[in-house]
């Protein structure tokens, strides 16, 4: 759960502050908890929804929410030849990606949600998440061709 959460809000401090309120919110609803899905699920959804929040509190970027900035997702020749990266290399080119699109592209890849899910997680469209993650795509193959240079 530590790990959803800093990926998100990319700040070790921070994603400790937001697993302290998503497990407190979490014990004081337990009530609420219907098991319609699995408990660790459901704890899940609190913690990415605790740390949106505290991304919201540190007055990021917000994403756009109309269709003005919407953009066709491009196939793009890959010249990386072999995947010539290190975990470390993927995990800071990652953290130096704006917070929008560290988000989508962590609930989308790392997360496994689908963009209309990821979409009411942000209140935004779902096209506008698709937008989202195909710019976090280019940014973090840009950020990557760095260490190739």
């Amino acid at each position: 759960m530590y790990n959803v959460g800093y990926r998100i809000v990319n700040n070790a401090d921070e994603a400790e502050d937001v697993l302290q309120e998503a497990f407190t919110s979490a014990f004081k609803n337990l009530e609420g908890y219907r098991g319609d899905s699995s408990f660790g699920s459901w704890l899940k959804r609190i913690v990415i929804n605790k740390a949106i929040n505290y991304l919201h509190k540190r007055k990021a970027d917000r994403l756009p929410d109309d269709d003005r900035w919407d953009i066709a997702e491009v196939v793009e020749e890959n010249n990386l030849d072999a995947f010539p990266f290190s975990v470390e290399q993927v995990r800071n080119a990652m953290e130096r990606l704006p917070d929008g699109y560290r988000t989508v592209l962590s609930l989308y890849l790392l997360e496994g949600y689908d963009h209309a899910e990821i979409g009411e997680i942000l209140k935004v469209t779902e096209s506008t998440s698709k937008s989202q993650y195909n710019r976090a795509k280019r940014k973090l193959r840009e950020l990557l061709e760095e260490y190739v240079k």
